[in-house]
């Protein structure tokens, strides 16, 4: 497998598009992540069935969030994505969040060319208002059987916002 931090870019952020490397298809309850020191995916831990993720889970290559990994995104679409494909995809917004009191947010995207839907979501107002309480939902409980109330959904941010925080987090990328 090739190291996606090393031959691909974020992407072109000021036209709203972005790349993102898949680590865990919509249904899995497989925490697979990319691991930057030896350039593979790999199974962190498997999470009951029940907290199977609800979207496509991935990263942003090039970037550092606060939790000192690459920036996470949570990829819409309507079928499963396999793991360690990469898309151009464009941010429709973010989920801010928490996990054990870091800053953990995770970027809302789709794909930059989506056929099936005619492109027509641009913004979270354009997803189902059921598709954001059930990611919500998600995130508030997922660790509740080992660590319940360490995660906490504080709150959803437009494009403009989703935008600031990829930014600062390709500037953390560029200053390791």
């Amino acid at each position: 497998m090739a190291d996606f931090n090393k031959i691909l870019t974020p992407g072109d952020i000021d036209d709203g598009k972005m790349n993102v490397v898949i680590e865990i298809p919509a249904g899995s309850n497989n925490k697979i992540e990319w691991n930057r020191k030896i350039g593979l995916m790999m199974i962190d831990r498997v999470e009951p069935k029940i907290f199977a993720k609800p979207t496509n889970y991935g990263f942003i290559p090039q970037t550092l969030d606060e939790d000192g990994d690459e920036l996470d995104v949570l990829m819409i679409t309507d079928e499963p994505l396999p793991t360690g494909v990469y898309l151009e995809a464009k941010y429709i917004g973010v989920m801010l969040f928490e996990d054990d009191g870091e800053v953990d947010d995770k970027i809302v995207a789709v794909p930059a060319d989506d056929r099936n839907t005619g492109n027509s979501i641009n913004s979270l107002s354009d997803l189902p208002q059921r598709t954001i309480d059930q990611i919500t939902y998600h995130f508030n409980h997922y660790k509740d059987l080992k660590k319940p109330g360490s995660t906490t959904v504080k709150g959803w941010g437009d494009q403009a916002e989703a935008k600031a925080i990829i930014e600062k987090a390709v500037v953390r990328w560029n200053e390791q």
